[in-house]
């Protein structure tokens, strides 16, 4: 999968601006702006930026895109945005989507609730199962994510997987790729949308904030 002509473009931006001294971080920002691709293969990975054409992964993008001035970067600052969404630009909300534009800025509200803050409800849900397993005395931990997801969605995390593939036309293999995976979980953050009510999907998302929110800080500005 070759670059497209305006991914092209934004790497030539980020670069520029980089070479006339504008701060690294927001050159990379304005680079996200332009890119145009929704995914690619660059040396030896695969990109996917975006799931189901409406949630995007701006820290994906942005990791390939640091690839580019690689040396011109403070290796902590890159670290600790890549690895931990800590930016070295202190950034309000307004801004932020200024820099990266209002489509991907509410693609990547759709990322930030449709797959990281779903990862973090199953997370709290297991952690609540564990703990009432505790109190009865089981320490074990078998067969905890489809009790978990059970819960959640319905049905174990074993056949909602089948169902996920099954629909995509995916092969029903024993591993799964960070790729697909985070499509399952948006796809798993759409099927519990559907069936469950306002109320429920309302108390869940105020649950995983909770639980994420003591872990990192989820939004690309602080």
């Amino acid at each position: 999968m070759s670059i497209l002509m305006g991914d092209d473009q934004a790497i030539q931006h980020l670069k520029d601006a980089v070479a006339e001294g504008q701060n690294w971080y927001i050159s990379l920002l304005e680079a996200i702006k332009l890119w145009v691709g929704t995914e690619e293969d660059y040396e030896d990975r695969h990109y996917r930026y975006l799931i189901d054409g409406e949630a995007f992964d701006w820290l994906l993008l942005a990791e390939r895109l640091c690839r580019e001035i690689d040396g011109f970067i403070p290796e902590k600052e890159k670290t600790n945005l890549l690895f931990f969404d800590r930016p070295p630009v202190e950034l309000g909300k307004d801004e932020f989507q200024r820099l990266i534009g209002k489509a991907k800025y509410k693609a990547y509200l759709n990322y930030l609730y449709g797959v990281l803050v779903e990862k973090f409800l199953i997370l709290s849900v297991i952690d609540e199962i564990r703990k009432r397993r505790r109190v009865l005395g089981l320490l074990g931990d078998g067969g905890i994510a489809d009790e978990a997801h059970k819960q959640i969605y319905g049905a174990t995390q074993s056949v909602l997987l089948r169902r996920f593939r099954k629909e995509r036309g995916y092969s029903q293999r024993r591993s799964i790729g960070i790729g697909e995976f985070d499509e399952f979980i948006y796809w798993l953050f759409k099927q519990r949308m559907r069936i469950s009510d306002k109320s429920l999907v309302a108390s869940d998302t105020k649950r995983a904030l909770l639980k994420l929110r003591g872990c990192l800080k989820p939004e690309g500005y602080r």
